[in-house]
């Protein structure tokens, strides 16, 4: 069954940038992307060249926008079984059918890992599934979201109401404005938890994958405090994976990948690292492989479960060897078995 309800109201708009696992990229065709000529027979072809050799299709119904914005090729179509599709420079972006795996996960881990998140900064996520997962958070006082492209955030107004109901929530606050310079300029101190719904470390979102930005979340965080990046996948980008934790995470006292499934992404996987700032006395356990808070009945979820938690830091063993051997033992270890009454 589809996460949200069907299709949205057909009608031609233009527009977004910069959010779900963004990964836009160059198409495998050589000059400016169109994003049309991936279409055939009534079949999206999904071909990059940051996944080799594999291509995901999806049978299109109907295209309901193609534009260029300032950044990127952007489409919007209607596809016959997995509702919507947002694709930017011939890159799905997000389906309306699985996107609650990734917005909820991405959401959830770093949100129930911590006790009590008053202040959140999403940074991207202009499709407002993230910051709609946020604002679920009792606790939360204030989300301010940075988008770069406030075009991203019309389009989802438009062809994904599902995911922008966040937007109008009194405690959101949306920013449009380049993330890194965001993150450089912030006071420290300031968030209790991050989360970055990045592209891939291409283009715009290149910044967000440098040792300059992590540097910057980790001071801007408060003792305690979460920060969860936008993971790529673990069968195409294990490189990647292994550098980041091992290199851009080194600041966090600890340092995790999680795996999640999102069946229109490459190989059908995507994953998230997360960061633990150390606690000012440094007694509690900084993993965040379990929720420290009960998650409330009546929370509207799709995806996201108690038992979903823990069980996405389960890692096959061949990344497991991996990154045991590329991050130390006290960043890893040490996970915590909090319960409540």
């Amino acid at each position: 069954a589809f996460c949200p309800t069907g299709p949205a109201t057909l009608a031609p708009r233009s527009a977004p940038f910069f959010s779900r696992p963004a990964r836009a990229t160059m198409a495998a065709e050589e000059g400016p992307l169109n994003a049309a000529t991936l279409i055939n027979d009534g079949w999206f072809m999904e071909k990059n060249s940051q996944w080799p050799g594999q291509a995901n299709s999806l049978e299109v119904k109907q295209v309901l926008s193609h534009a260029k914005s300032d950044f990127q090729d952007i489409m919007v179509f209607e596809s016959t079984t997995w509702g919507n599709i947002l694709v930017l420079d011939g890159v799905i972006q997000m389906s309306e059918r699985d996107e609650c795996s990734y917005q909820e996960m991405l959401t959830h881990l770093p949100m129930f890992a911590h006790e009590c998140p008053k202040q959140v900064l999403i940074v991207g996520g202009g499709d407002g599934g993230v910051l709609r997962e946020v604002v679920k958070h009792s606790c939360v006082e204030k989300a301010t979201m940075c988008e770069i492209d406030g075009g991203v955030v019309e389009a989802a107004k438009k062809f994904f109401p599902k995911q922008n109901t966040g937007f109008a929530h009194p405690k959101a606050d949306l920013q449009i404005g380049d993330g890194l310079a965001f993150a450089k300029a912030a006071a420290d101190e300031t968030y209790d938890v991050i989360v970055v719904d990045s592209s891939d470390p291409v283009g715009p979102a290149e910044g967000l994958f440098s040792p300059e930005f992590y540097a910057n979340a980790h001071r801007i965080l408060k003792p305690g405090g979460v920060l969860c990046c936008q993971g790529e996948c673990l069968w195409v980008h294990a490189d990647l994976i292994e550098t980041v934790l091992r290199d851009n995470l080194a600041p966090f006292a600890g340092v995790e990948y999680a795996s999640m499934q999102v069946p229109t992404y490459p190989s059908g996987q995507i994953g998230c690292v997360l960061g633990r700032k150390a606690y000012a006395d440094g007694s509690k356990k900084v993993s965040c492989q379990n929720p420290v808070r009960p998650v409330p009945g009546d929370m509207d979820l799709n995806y996201y479960t108690e038992e979903m938690h823990p069980a996405a830091f389960a890692l096959p063993a061949f990344l497991k060897k991996r990154l045991d051997a590329a991050v130390p033992a006290s960043k890893r270890q040490g996970a915590s078995t909090m319960k409540w009454g």
